[in-house]
């Protein structure tokens, strides 16, 4: 009988094991992250899954991912806006354009050009010093 050899097809078994393993250690990374992330539940618990996961790994994370895993979801999508409020709030406070007098002076400026009327500037000046 005659041997065949597929080296195209060993290669993509290769990748595809390099992958899926890959694809475990950083599931495995994220659920331990998940678990010591997690507000709702308290220290024993937490380190029961730090436990659980790390000595029956397979087990621990499947079993993670089936009774928490609805909720890492929930996390996320706090922590993203956690993210992006503090990032707005340093972008108001780094890339405003200036300070209220700085703003006043604009103001006033625009109002002796006649761009706007004193309606406008008053306006404009009580939302600044509010």
């Amino acid at each position: 009988m005659i041997a065949y050899d597929y080296p195209l097809l060993g290669m993509f078994w290769t990748l595809m094991w390099w992958f899926l393993w890959v694809a475990w250690i950083l599931l495995v990374f994220r659920v331990i992250v998940d678990i010591f992330r997690s507000g709702d539940i308290g220290g024993a618990k937490k380190a029961f899954w730090a436990l659980f996961v790390v000595v029956l790994p397979w087990l621990g994370v499947l079993l993670y991912l089936i009774v928490r895993g609805g909720s890492m979801t929930d996390r996320d999508i706090e922590q993203a806006a956690a993210h992006e409020a503090a990032f707005q709030s340093y972008i108001k406070r780094t890339v405003s354009s200036g300070s209220t007098a700085d703003e006043l002076t604009k103001l006033v400026a625009l109002q002796q050009q006649g761009v706007i009327t004193d309606a406008e500037f008053a306006q404009q000046k009580a939302r600044l010093l509010s």
